[in-house]
């Protein structure tokens, strides 16, 4: 094999000092910048170093000054485009503030998690931002907590553990758009949600996720303020992969009592339950009405557009990382912390109640919610 082809060997500490010259103690101190060093031997190691295209070891780096100006970021799933918004939000910030990131996927699984939060605490992170998994099973967290490693939860909350969170006041947002439902007639509205059960959804139960959770509480105290039940028999966890959003969807357009209005919980869900609308010969509105949570430019692309729960994702994401990097470098929180509110924007995708479905009396909608007679989407694959 030629010299060219093969691999380059790293240039070390030692190369560095010798080609300047200097102890490898005093070539270790200029390239860290941390000790005392003469501007003299300083000069001349960073230009050895320059020469010599010298790269250092960053782990070695962390060692030696407790900092690797490293973040490491655990989230459930990055294909949900909401997290790969908040992930970008997460790093431009960090850039910015002279920090790299770590990006470990954990398809929101709790055993995973735990693993991702171990491997990054090895490879010495400065701090940690999670999306936790579980909202229940927090013991790895606390862990962190407990240990002083700077810690700040995204998008959801974990029981009684006190740390920075950056989250939207999703009861609030659910309350709002349950509400707007009800004035359109719907008394049968499904939920359809990634959250993971071994036992599927029963009324009272206990929720892994505080997003959820806060959802449904929304849903259920707007129907109680308007006196009537909540449809618990219309909710569905589990939804997984396409196939299974579309038999989840099914089930509640199907059944003996049929759901009159659809909420998907995320993006990726939103695509496959329009997919099953359609597979259905149904459409959006005048057969089932449709609402989904983010904002994303295929909503807008549809006919009609769709009615959804946007959320400032991006901007949480970058609030989180300005959260930690505060806590790294030793500064206290903002006061008040900052406030992140969703916003209902009405479009197209509900409507009235059918006048044969039976479920109550149709409610005329505003005139801004002009809709067309069927759901398809140039941006939808």
């Amino acid at each position: 094999m030629s010299s060219d082809g093969a691999r380059r060997r790293d240039v070390t500490v030692a190369d560095v000092a010798k080609a300047a010259q200097v102890s490898k103690a005093q070539a270790a101190r200029a390239l860290g910048n941390y000790g005392a060093v003469s501007d003299d031997v300083r000069e001349r190691v960073l230009a050895a170093a320059e020469e010599l295209d010298y790269r250092p070891n960053e782990l070695a780096r962390s060692m030696n000054t407790g900092k690797s100006h490293t973040i490491g970021v655990v989230v459930g799933d990055i294909e949900n485009p909401h997290f790969g918004l908040a992930t970008r939000g997460i790093t431009d910030t960090a850039k910015k503030s002279g920090y790299n990131v770590i990006l470990i996927n954990t398809d929101e699984n709790t055993a995973a998690e735990v693993d991702a939060v171990r491997v990054l605490l090895d490879k010495r992170v400065d701090g940690l931002i999670v999306a936790p998994a579980s909202s229940v099973e927090t013991g790895h967290l606390r862990r962190v907590k407990e240990s002083n490693r700077p810690l700040v939860l995204l998008d959801r909350s974990a029981d009684g553990l006190a740390v920075e969170t950056v989250a939207v006041d999703m009861a609030a947002i659910s309350y709002e758009s349950t509400n707007y439902l009800l004035d359109a007639g719907h008394r049968r509205v499904a939920f359809i949600s990634t959250l993971r059960s071994d036992t599927g959804f029963s009324a009272g139960m206990r929720l892994d996720s505080s997003q959820i959770s806060d959802r449904l509480e929304g849903m259920r105290r707007a129907f109680a303020d308007s006196g009537h039940n909540f449809p618990e028999d219309l909710v569905r966890l589990n939804a997984g992969d396409a196939g299974s959003i579309r038999k989840l969807t099914r089930e509640v357009l199907l059944g003996a009592d049929p759901a009159t209005a659809v909420v998907a919980s995320d993006g990726l869900i939103a695509l496959s339950v329009v997919e099953a609308i359609q597979e259905m010969g149904l459409r959006i509105p005048e057969d089932v009405s449709f609402l989904m949570y983010d904002d994303f430019a295929w909503t807008r692309l549809t006919t009609p557009p769709l009615t959804v729960v946007s959320q400032p994702v991006y901007e949480m994401g970058a609030a989180a990382a300005a959260a930690l990097i505060r806590q790294i470098e030793g500064r206290p929180p903002l006061v008040p912390a900052p406030e992140f509110n969703a916003a209902l924007v009405r479009r197209g995708s509900v409507g009235a109640v059918p006048a044969t479905s039976g479920a109550g009396p149709a409610h005329s909608v505003s005139p801004s919610d002009s809709f067309s007679p069927s759901l398809r989407s140039s941006a939808v694959p």
